[in-house]
């Protein structure tokens, strides 16, 4: 697929600031999945080439996270099992539609998400009451973010860590930091879907790969 070299560098730059800004408050995929669509590439493409980018920049952020010592993995793993088979069902289904479908789907889905981001609450770095058993949160929101995660994606940054928030009582160093390993393992199995199915664009992949990790570090020494 040829792309203009002054649209790539646009692009590269946007997943910089994207890994910047999603070390801190996710939502990387709302800036560079619109970036890529605007770009002139199928959904479907700019869905895979999007999961893969996402998920090496996350990469950088949740290894940053667990050598600090923010990030406990063992808890996470119904969780984790849980979201993957979500994305793994999500990512199945969105590839069964058509492209004029999911143009026709694009600006609802997006404006969905504006409008949660309008009324999402405030998080703050206090620990909660606890609503609801890790099992159960597994049962549920994981499952059901891991869906939207393989289905759509943008957004599913921010309101992970409102999840973890508002149901396990986590403050919010600690839900971004599982925010993270979840994200990865979500965009991870999607993007080895795409990758595999052959949606997946590489020269775009991993120039804008390389920005997001570069971004990502320092947006985590940032929010540390």
């Amino acid at each position: 697929m040829d792309i203009a070299i002054n649209i790539q560098l646009t692009l590269v730059l946007i997943a910089f600031f994207a890994g910047l800004i999603s070390s801190i408050a996710g939502s990387r995929g709302l800036l560079t999945l619109p970036a890529l669509l605007s770009a002139g590439l199928p959904p479907l493409n700019a869905l895979a080439t999007n999961k893969v980018q996402s998920s090496l920049g996350t990469m950088s952020s949740a290894c940053n996270f667990f050598r600090k010592g923010h990030l406990d993995v063992k808890p996470l793993g119904l969780s984790l099992a849980c979201s993957v088979l979500g994305s793994v069902v999500g990512t199945m289904v969105v590839q069964s539609l058509d492209n004029s479908v999911l143009t026709r789907l694009r600006p609802f889905l997006l404006l969905a998400i504006a409008l949660y981001f309008l009324v999402s609450p405030t998080l703050s770095d206090v620990d909660h009451p606890q609503r609801m058993s890790r099992r159960w949160f597994a049962l549920s929101a994981a499952l059901g973010i891991g869906f939207y995660g393989g289905f759509f994606g943008p957004g599913m940054g921010s309101n992970m860590p409102f999840l973890f928030v508002w149901l396990l009582g986590h403050n919010l160093v600690k839900a971004t930091a599982e925010t993270k390993l979840m994200f990865l393992a979500v965009n991870g199995t999607c993007a080895l879907i795409f990758v595999f199915s052959g949606y997946f664009v590489w020269q775009l992949a991993t120039v804008m790969s390389l920005a997001q990790i570069v971004g990502a570090r320092m947006g985590f020494n940032l929010i540390i």
